[in-house]
């Protein structure tokens, strides 16, 4: 009787101890309805972007009355995983990232993007950029015209394979192309993955962000690279030719930050461009209630936001932010059907 009794003691302690260390996870994860986390990728991880982020995190604060903790990242998986496992309550995502991390959790939803300088999403979008040294532009051309042809067998960077404007677009833009010639009738984005002495390229590297990808171009590691306009804004300038146009050569200015600091001067060159839709915002709504989704809504979509210099940068500012302000530009509230186009990719 005493044994049996001392079972059901044990028992009872033993059930206790785990109730209180599923508790403690679990609030660990979500560190209560008093604190947001928001994490970011890689891209808008570094330094040079600290006080753009701190700046969203203070608005968020001052009309929440919420705590805003930043989870900076140095990999794609890293930030997708802790949107869609609960370990942040929102995210600043790729469209295709966004797209991996809903289909992790389907309680993963955009909240709001940036729009054009119309103001609207007709215009929302920014460039993902295939470019090659300067120095050897013109052997990627085909008479007077740039063109893709000559980029098989070289050293390829793409940004991250979970990467929209880094890896998806570009990668279905060259099988596409390329699939026109019968010799890579059955070329597919997989084949892209990796290079090797069979492969389409003979080596592919990983930026692990566009800055990673545009410097592994830069320091000659790669011969051609994926990343976009919008991740090196802020590092060089346009040296030649019109933004964002085939063709157009920028310099990588004298102070830029790191890791633009030991390529200062280089150039590259155009040699593709293609429109991507913008970077949403998006939140975890097994985390965040629905006031308070609501709220977040309004505050992102407000004209504080919108005017607010450090988020939306006036052209002429030297301010390092995450957004340019040409003309009308501001957050704006989207849905999940807004990025089917980039889901059609992957069909």
């Amino acid at each position: 009787m005493m044994k049996k009794a001392g079972l059901i003691l044990l028992t009872f302690l033993i059930a206790v101890i785990f109730a209180g260390c599923s508790t403690s996870a679990n609030s660990e994860n979500n560190k209560g309805d008093d604190t947001l986390t928001i994490a970011w990728l890689p891209n808008e991880s570094g330094a040079d972007l600290v006080e753009a982020r701190e700046e969203i995190g203070k608005v968020i604060e001052a009309k929440t009355g919420k705590k805003v903790e930043h989870q900076t990242t140095t990999d794609y998986i890293v930030a997708i995983e802790a949107i869609a496992n609960g370990n942040a309550d929102l995210a600043f995502l790729g469209a295709q990232g966004y797209i991996e991390a809903h289909n992790k959790n389907e309680k993963v939803l955009p909240i709001a993007v940036a729009t054009g300088p119309s103001g609207t999403l007709e215009d929302a979008v920014y460039n993902s950029w295939l470019a090659v040294q300067s120095k050897d532009a013109d052997t990627y051309k085909n008479g007077d015209e740039f063109s893709i042809d000559p980029i098989q067998g070289k050293k390829f960077s793409f940004v991250s394979n979970s990467s929209t404007s880094g890896f998806k677009v570009p990668s279905t833009g060259i099988v596409d192309y390329f699939k026109q010639e019968g010799e890579y009738g059955d070329l597919t984005p997989e084949d892209l993955l990796e290079g090797g002495e069979d492969k389409f390229f003979s080596e592919v590297l990983y930026g692990g962000s566009h800055q990673g990808s545009a410097v592994n171009l830069l320091t000659e590691k790669a011969d051609v690279a994926a990343f976009c306009d919008t991740c090196v804004n802020n590092y060089v300038e346009l040296a030649d030719g019109e933004e964002n146009k085939t063709g157009a050569v920028y310099k990588v200015k004298e102070d830029a930050a790191e890791p633009f600091n030991t390529v200062a001067g280089k150039e590259f060159t155009l040699i593709s461009v293609t429109p991507v839709l913008n970077a949403p915002f998006v939140v975890n709504t097994d985390n965040v209630k629905e006031e308070d989704r609501k709220k977040l809504l309004e505050i992102m979509t407000s004209d504080e936001i919108a005017n607010n210099e450090k988020i939306f940068v006036p052209e002429e500012s030297e301010f390092s932010g995450l957004f340019k302000k040409t003309d009308a530009e501001r957050l704006v509230e989207v849905q999940d059907g807004w990025f089917d186009p980039i889901r059609e990719l992957a069909k």
